[in-house]
């Protein structure tokens, strides 16, 4: 790929407070005021609201008390879905090299557009102009040579910003940051480095390498090395699968009765399971995710005997995680509940051991993903699911 002087080539776009930023574009009236999407939970909210302290995830209480003026709107997932379709024929449209993060935001390698093209930055100037002519939504573009420096890079540019960082000025950049800017630096991260007085990113760097590992650990402590000299040589990687597929589900403050999570941990297990299955997909290692009332998060995994994409089986494992957990989430409370299932394999690589079972309950999956797939989701439903107000379904990008 033909890159002049080893210029910055990747962009990383990032649209602006997406599900909000739809619905002030679709509704005028909701321009320049804060507003939440989501009502028991905030989904996403506008600048306005956020710059009042509201937060995704957030209960609607809390964020309604914290801007009492906010407007709280359903979220329209047709509408989000379709807005980016049409942003995401706009990247394709720039260039072929397209690796989507999620489905408001992507890596760009324009490399070796330049003599068609010129410069990535006139292209990013370019690409951000016809979002806003095109779709209506405001882009925020970071250019850099790595892909961690670009995603950087248009963090520290929202909202609706341009940040190119040059070659000879990434670490002089990158430095001056605090560590949270860095892949990985969560909250638990971020305290241990407080703790020891290292509030940015250049003190990470001068740390060295075997300082962080025992700080860390081996595996955070030379990723988060290699990160504070801009080293991630990372390509933009076009059509690479999911390593995992999962979702989740904000619950509020609660409390919340254990059959009220039982029921949505099973929901989620069967609209993962049934993505699997729709991309062609098993997995092994099946994971919990919680937050609790303080808003940290745990997480547990098992992994199974042998690959599957089968409910049930899926189901079984995330109801022994969640016993496994039920004394904590007692004492701490719960605020929200993910699963995922990783090592994931394509489901034609499945070797069949004998006996042959020829009631496995896959034949069960089948007929229900059938008549979901020719009525609707809510076609069908479990019994403990009944009488309950489901979490909308979030538009993805392709498993």
């Amino acid at each position: 790929m033909f890159v002049p002087g080893g210029a910055a080539h990747i962009l990383h776009a990032d649209l602006d407070a997406f599900y909000a930023s739809v619905e002030q574009r679709d509704d005028p009236r909701l321009r320049g005021r804060p507003v939440i999407v989501g009502g028991g939970v905030v989904l996403a909210c506008s600048y306005e609201a956020k710059r009042r302290g509201v937060r995704t995830a957030m209960g609607g209480r809390q964020a309604r008390a914290l801007c009492p003026e906010a407007i709280v709107v359903p979220p329209r997932m047709s509408a989000y879905s379709a807005a980016s379709k049409a942003v995401f024929e706009i990247f394709r449209d720039t260039t072929p090299v397209v690796e989507g993060l999620s489905i408001d935001e992507a890596f760009l390698d324009v490399g070796g557009l330049y003599r068609i093209a010129g410069a990535p930055v006139g292209i990013a100037e370019r690409l951000r102009d016809r979002v806003r002519a095109d779709v209506g939504l405001a882009i925020t573009v970071g250019v850099a040579r790595t892909k961690f420096l670009a995603k950087v890079a248009s963090g520290v540019a929202k909202p609706d910003g341009l940040l190119l960082v040059p070659p000879d000025e990434e670490l002089q950049f990158l430095h001056r940051l605090p560590v949270e800017r860095l892949w990985g630096v969560g909250t638990v991260t971020a305290a241990k480095l407080h703790a020891h007085r290292v509030t940015t990113v250049g003190q990470v760097a001068r740390l060295g390498e075997a300082t962080l590992v025992s700080l860390l650990g081996e595996g955070q402590g030379r990723h988060l090395h290699a990160l504070a000299h801009n080293r991630d040589p990372r390509p933009v990687v076009v059509g690479r699968r999911r390593r995992s597929i999962g979702a989740q589900r904000a619950l509020g403050r609660g409390p919340h009765p254990r059959p009220f999570v039982e029921a949505v941990l099973a929901e989620l297990v069967d609209r993962v399971s049934r993505r699997m299955r729709t991309a062609g997909r098993t997995g092994r290692t099946v994971v919990l995710r919680l937050r609790f009332a303080d808003f940290t998060r745990v997480t547990r995994s098992h992994t199974l005997q042998r690959p599957t994409s089968h409910t049930q089986t899926l189901l079984d494992a995330v109801r022994r995680l969640h016993e496994a957990a039920v004394s904590d989430i007692a004492n701490r409370g719960l605020t929200l509940v993910g699963i995922a299932v990783a090592n994931l394999d394509n489901d034609d690589s499945l070797q069949l051991e004998l006996p042959f079972d020829v009631t496995s309950g896959a034949e069960l999956d089948t007929a229900l993903d059938r008549v979901r797939d020719r009525f609707g989701s809510a076609a069908l439903t479990r019994a403990s699911l009944l009488g309950r107000r489901q979490g909308p379904t979030v538009p993805l990008l392709p498993d």
